[in-house]
């Protein structure tokens, strides 16, 4: 599995990564702990994404960059994560395992139904998801036309929208006839069905979530919680408090603030 030693090289080994994460950003995002697939496949050096001419005109992608942004698709388009703007606001990449956990955190009881269970859905957020629930796996073009709707840019906000409340998640790519690969939606609840059985409680899905993200970021604080997964700082130290229950050690920071320390970490 990838480290900061021996950056992913394929895409099995960027798969283990997100396993061994549990949820990672494609890109990093600053004063955000969660890991990035960018930095598990460059490295910690910094590396350019791009190759540029004596110009400064852009040429092509570098290595590294081209093996992120086919793999973000690859990831979910072969079954191998969860993808989709589910956490922080960014593209991110959920492992299988952790995935119940999140989805928990809905309140929704996880058939490929449930979102019509959902009060403050927009007209248009309940069409899109509609459309994809009866017409299957569908880029943001095809729900366009499907949809007959003028406006692009709110169909792919609504996707988005949906993304962020794991209603639709990423399947994969699909080649256009001009232009980029168009990426593809599925609903979450339907694609990971198997990983949705038996739900945790919120209090155990916040516990399960904090550990698998102590153990990539090897210390917390609770803005370091509310910060990555948007909770409140109620639930992030009450998460917190209940992996110190089960040993995990506690100590404070130069500025007072509390930090939960992972096992094996010098505090």
């Amino acid at each position: 599995m990838p480290s900061a030693r021996t950056p992913a090289r394929t895409l099995r080994s960027a798969a283990a990564f997100v396993d061994r994460s549990g949820v990672a950003l494609v890109f990093p995002k600053e004063d955000v702990v969660l890991p990035s697939l960018w930095e598990a496949v460059a490295g910690p050096r910094p590396v350019e994404w791009a190759v540029r001419d004596e110009d400064g005109v852009f040429v092509s992608f570098t290595p590294q960059m081209d093996r992120v942004w086919a793999w973000k698709d690859e990831l979910p388009g072969r079954g191998l994560t969860v993808a989709g703007k589910h956490v922080a606001g960014r593209l991110s990449l959920v492992s299988f395992g952790l995935i119940g956990s999140l989805y928990a955190l809905t309140g929704r009881p996880g058939g490929p139904e449930d979102f019509r269970s959902v009060e403050d859905l927009s007209p248009l957020e309940r069409d899109v998801a509609e459309a994809v629930l009866q017409d299957g796996v569908s880029t943001a073009p095809e729900l366009h036309r499907a949809l007959e709707t003028p406006d692009r840019k709110r169909v792919k906000a609504a996707v988005e929208s949906l993304e962020r409340m794991l209603v639709l998640t990423r399947a994969g790519s699909r080649e256009q006839d001009q232009g980029w690969p168009a990426g593809a939606y599925d609903l979450l609840a339907r694609r990971c069905s198997v990983h949705l059985v038996d739900l945790p409680s919120p209090e155990e899905a916040r516990r399960r979530i904090v550990a698998k993200l102590l153990n990539s970021a090897r210390e917390l604080s609770a803005a370091d919680v509310t910060g990555a997964l948007g909770w409140r700082k109620t639930e992030a130290v009450g998460a917190l408090e209940d992996l110190a229950d089960a040993g995990v050690a506690s100590t404070q920071d130069e500025e007072g603030y509390r930090l939960w320390v992972a096992p094996g970490r010098s505090s």
